[in-house]
């Protein structure tokens, strides 16, 4: 296991180097994503006003306070589950180039699938952690889709996010998938 800083946007070849169970900490820009904006994308047709090439997305629905001027103050922001999103993950990843989505509670194999052929991962987070997730977003830089609010697209400049866990690679290897495999193992061996 080793400990990578990586800077956004990420190559195929940033991800490829990851190894289950590394570390990582990302510096640069994130995009905060949740079920309502990947509908109006993926079930409306409709594009995503920002490029997400090379881009981390968030599985988030962020708590903020409207400044006078228009832009948003952070309260909370934390990470919501990732598998009830699953659908959308192969269409981020192969249409809108999408290199990482961060998230709790994994992604199943179709996800995992698009990730192995194109180069993507999943960082997993510790749920809870929203007040240390706040504090590394240093800015929500802009706001699309205000009507999905707060689904909206959200576009949040983060310096050392994390640390996060590679918990499915681009190799094809979950985190997710190996600890129900020893689950069932042990659960097996309970039965004899």
């Amino acid at each position: 296991m080793a400990h990578f800083e990586l800077h956004t946007p990420l190559t195929e070849a940033d991800i490829r180097q990851l190894k289950l169970e590394d570390t990582v900490s990302i510096d640069g820009t994130i995009f905060g994503i949740r079920d309502a904006t990947q509908i109006r994308i993926f079930d409306e047709g409709i594009a995503p006003p920002a490029d997400l090439t090379g881009g981390i997305c968030l599985h988030t629905a962020p708590g903020v306070r409207k400044r006078a001027d228009g832009t948003y103050e952070k309260l909370s922001i934390g990470t919501t589950t990732s598998t009830r999103m699953d659908r959308f993950a192969p269409g981020l990843i192969e249409t809108y180039g999408v290199r990482a989505i961060v998230g709790k509670g994994g992604l199943l194999e179709g996800s995992i699938d698009a990730m192995k052929r194109t180069g993507a991962a999943y960082f997993a987070i510790v749920g809870g952690a929203a007040a240390l997730e706040t504090m590394q977003i240093e800015e929500i830089e802009q706001v699309w889709w205000e009507d999905l609010m707060p689904e909206c697209l959200w576009k949040f400049r983060v310096k050392s996010f994390g640390p996060l866990i590679v918990a499915i690679d681009s190799h094809g290897n979950s985190l997710y998938r190996r600890v129900q495999e020893e689950a069932a193992a042990r659960i097996a061996a309970m039965q004899l």
